[in-house]
């Protein structure tokens, strides 16, 4: 089990057969059950999930209780925080496959575009799925329909 950190919170397993064109997915506890298809815009049959969106939906997620953590610790009311997450699949020049993710991230709780920004740069910092991504795919970060600029390790992401 390949990881950085002495401790381990949490370890989620998942079993997974056929891949994304004709499969299936379960997690261990049988909380999560799914059907897999590559979506027709690929040339696939669709009718099923794919991995981009589990994929959008886990960043989203994961995202949103990084923003409550935040918003808890500086002492603000963010009001029920809403993410619109998109993931989007395209090649890359040797052939292989990049993602990239866009967090526009609603804080209802929260009026001034630049307390909503700095919010968002702080839950960017902590989510675990931005410190795995971070360096590898952009990620564009929206806070209250605002662009929200970040660059970390030296990888641009808006």
């Amino acid at each position: 089990m390949a990881t950085n950190t002495k401790r381990i919170l949490y370890s989620a397993q998942a079993h997974v057969t056929g891949g994304r064109a004709n499969g299936k997915g379960r997690t261990s506890d049988g909380a999560l059950e799914v059907v897999l298809r590559a979506p027709q815009e690929l040339g696939g049959p669709g009718g099923g999930t794919n991995p981009e969106q589990l994929f959008a939906i886990g960043y989203a997620a994961c995202f949103e209780s990084a923003l409550q953590g935040v918003a808890r610790r500086t002492k603000q009311d963010v009001g029920d925080i809403a993410i619109d997450s998109t993931v989007t699949l395209g090649p890359t020049a040797a052939r292989g496959y990049q993602l990239g993710v866009t967090l526009d991230v609603h804080l209802p709780g929260i009026d001034s575009a630049d307390a909503a920004a700095t919010l968002v740069r702080a839950a960017h910092e902590v989510c675990p799925y931005s410190n795995a991504t971070r360096g590898n795919i952009e990620v564009v970060l929206i806070a209250n329909g605002r662009s929200v600029n970040t660059e970390v390790d030296g990888v641009a992401s808006t």
